[in-house]
């Protein structure tokens, strides 16, 4: 069934507490191209947006001292975010290279597809799911 007026998703908000370690993280690590970075000198903030295979993607701010994300226990809301990957290992020992560690790999039992989590420089959970 198509939706009336939803037609994607646009984008991923994060805000995170050091701007140059998730700025790295995200375009040096993860490989996210930089569309656009501005600094909103009236809010301290920058905000940069970020682009994945062509598509804009992620908006990444940073805000003076923001509040700890609650993750675990799980919390209500966002869970983590997935990014589609053709080889795990490949990705795996990506991070692993640039010393980010992921947890063991996993299968996921109704798809029978491999996948495994990591954390941003703020401890975001994010996932490497084979597709």
């Amino acid at each position: 069934m198509k939706h009336p007026f939803i037609k994607g998703v646009h984008h991923i908000a994060i805000i995170c507490s050091d701007y140059i370690k998730s700025k790295h993280f995200y375009t040096q690590i993860l490989g996210f191209n930089i569309l656009k970075e501005t600094y909103r000198a009236e809010r301290k903030s920058y905000k940069l947006d970020l682009s994945l295979n062509d598509q804009y993607t992620i908006e990444l701010f940073s805000f003076p001292a923001p509040p700890r994300r609650t993750s675990r226990p799980e919390a209500c809301g966002l869970r983590h975010l997935a990014f589609s990957v053709d080889n795990l290992e490949q990705a795996v020992d990506a991070l692993n290279s640039q010393d980010i560690s992921c947890e063991p790999v996993r299968t996921d039992e109704i798809t029978g597809k491999r996948f495994t989590f990591f954390e941003d420089p703020d401890g975001l959970p994010m996932e490497f799911y084979e597709a």
